[in-house]
């Protein structure tokens, strides 16, 4: 029993050392848009597309942050109302008739069409508002997709532009800032952040020579062209995680070059600090089914994946506290002094992000706890896709095939 124990700290130790020394160096969190960078010779349009629906309690504030934007290019809102029914378009107009004082027509809203077989609700909307945008804005090089509950700081498509212009890329986007007030949020959302980076290390997601592509959806300016040549938002329209499934998309295309033969291709993700969800998580269960309704998809519905990374989690997130503090019972120093060691390497990597989110470094050590709930969701996410309640969100439900 005690070469056990041995060997799962032992791994649990030589894991740790991957993720630290050889995985992106994720946990750094120093993927960050220069405020310094550049400013281009000439500032493009750009069409912001805001999908929306039943999303009044926020949606006021987010279209007033858009239009506050310290933009010095021409750019204009559009709003797609995705068949709501608490008011969602009224209220952004409301919003938006104040901020447009000196910017008349800025600001639209359109209502998306029915919801066509094989479509998700929120690409359907963008597919709704590109076409819209196509004959009201044509030629508007780059489009901003913003959710309707995101703030975005006012200098945040000044930079995006500047970034995607100086770097000639096809997509910027940034994982902006979640809530995290409550006593749920500060447990859960900083881990949320430092798991998104550890499946997708923001450094080779940003290396045009690696093959890992990830956006976040809340936040991402594109360049039109490369949308099209990628096949429109029609080529990932049931994707649930539709903002990854248009970063490799995106990421895929081979360089083309522009009028002046520049060429342009690549993508960039990054944290923001100044964009920043509205949206607060009002306990444990908005987290939850937050989580819930995707994790299973992430795994391509397998259950093979599922075991996999349940046993994964498991090794590298509870078994150095479990073997650390138990060494009184189990009398095996080797391996509590190995577990104790990966329990510090996972501690160290997360205080980056938690300071992020300005949150104490003791937090670290609550990483396994965090990671039992995440498990757990996972396991629901399955569940519900069994019981063909997957991808459930506003009232809609797409669930994707079973894989075995």
């Amino acid at each position: 029993m005690g070469w056990v124990l041995t060997a799962v700290a032992g791994l649990s130790f030589a894991v740790w050392l991957y993720l630290l020394g050889y995985r992106g160096g994720f946990w750094h969190g120093d993927q960050r848009l220069d405020a310094a960078a550049p400013a281009p010779e000439a500032w493009p349009a750009v069409v912001v597309l805001v999908p929306a629906r039943d999303e009044a309690e926020v949606v006021g504030a987010a279209v007033a942050a858009l239009l506050a934007q310290d933009y010095p290019g021409p750019f204009h809102v559009v709003l797609i109302d995705d068949h709501s029914g608490d008011g969602t378009a009224e209220a952004a107009i409301r919003a938006a008739a104040g901020a447009t004082e000196d910017s008349p027509g800025r600001f639209q809203a359109i209502a998306a069409p029915d919801l066509p077989a094989g479509w998700t609700g929120k690409l359907w909307a963008l597919q709704a508002g590109l076409a819209h945008a196509g004959t009201a804005f044509p030629g508007t090089p780059y489009l901003w997709l913003s959710d309707a509950d995101i703030a975005p700081g006012p200098a945040t498509l000044r930079h995006l532009v500047a970034k995607a212009e100086g770097d000639k890329l096809n997509l910027v986007s940034l994982m902006v800032a979640l809530s995290c007030r409550g006593a749920w949020e500060r447990l859960l959302i900083p881990p949320f952040i430092y798991f998104f980076q550890m499946l997708y290390p923001f450094p080779w997601v940003n290396d045009p020579a690696k093959g890992t592509a990830a956006a976040a959806g809340a936040c991402v300016l594109l360049r039109r062209d490369a949308l099209v040549r990628a096949g429109g938002f029609e080529g990932v329209k049931g994707a649930l995680i539709d903002d990854c499934a248009l970063a490799r998309a995106i990421k895929t295309l081979p360089p083309a070059a522009d009028a002046a033969g520049d060429l342009w291709g690549g993508i960039w993700l990054g944290l923001a600090t100044e964009s920043r969800s509205i949206r607060p998580y009002r306990g444990l269960g908005e987290i939850w089914r937050m989580v819930a309704r995707n994790a299973y998809t992430q795994l391509r519905h397998s259950p093979l994946l599922l075991l996999g990374t349940v046993i994964a989690m498991t090794l590298t997130f509870l078994a150095p506290p479990l073997l650390a503090l138990t060494a009184g019972l189990h009398d095996n120093f080797v391996a509590a002094f190995l577990a104790a060691g990966a329990w510090a390497m996972m501690a160290v990597s997360a205080v980056p992000t938690l300071s992020l989110y300005r949150q104490p470094a003791w937090m670290a050590a609550l990483m396994p706890l965090a990671a039992v709930f995440y498990c757990a969701m996972t396991l629901d996410s399955a569940l519900r896709h069994w019981r063909g309640a997957g991808g459930a969100w506003k009232d809609r439900v797409h669930p994707g095939p079973l894989k075995l």
